[in-house]
């Protein structure tokens, strides 16, 4: 619940009468909003309107400072628990060696177990974009070793001097 800052409390409230719900969720009725602003301060609470468009307003006695921080504490929550997909990129050469092949490799499963989608970018310069099947060899190899736990969001797709794939997390059956 998000916090709104167009709830109207204390002296605010501007129609004649509410119906007014207690500080323990009883329900007093209508009454004078005068009254209800009375009530709520012999018990140091605050009146706050819940419902302007009712017919009368509906207002509920309560700690309005209390209030808003749950709310706050609430929404500060679900964002603690939300997961946000990471792109992450690894970039290859046609020419990488198998040492700095796995190394590479480990890092791509690593952000894939996270969670996380895999950017591959393969660059070429000079001579080698004489041979793109070497670089686009590279690029299929890492997406063969990675089948396990990955999907191809992207296919390889050529841009200038660079061949880039996509991969994302293979989603759990059952």
């Amino acid at each position: 619940m998000v916090i709104r800052s167009f709830i109207r409390v204390n002296h605010k409230i501007r129609v004649p009468e509410v119906r007014l719900t207690g500080a323990d969720g009883a329900l007093i009725g209508v009454v004078q909003t005068r009254d209800a602003l009375r009530m709520a301060q012999e018990q140091e609470l605050d009146l706050v309107e819940i419902s302007p468009n009712a017919k009368p307003p509906v207002c509920k006695i309560m700690d309005y400072g209390k209030y808003r921080y749950n709310q706050g504490r609430k929404v500060r929550e679900q964002r603690k628990h939300q997961h946000q997909t990471v792109v992450k990129e690894i970039k290859y050469r046609p020419g990488v060696e198998q040492h700095d092949y796995e190394t590479k490799l480990n890092h791509v499963r690593d952000f894939l177990e996270k969670g996380n989608k895999v950017k591959l970018t393969l660059t070429f310069r000079g001579r080698e974009n004489a041979h793109r099947e070497l670089g686009e060899a590279v690029l299929e190899r890492v997406m063969k070793d990675c089948a396990d736990i990955a999907v191809v969001d992207m296919e390889p797709k050529r841009m200038g001097r660079m061949v880039t794939a996509m991969l994302g997390v293979k989603p759990n059956k059952g």
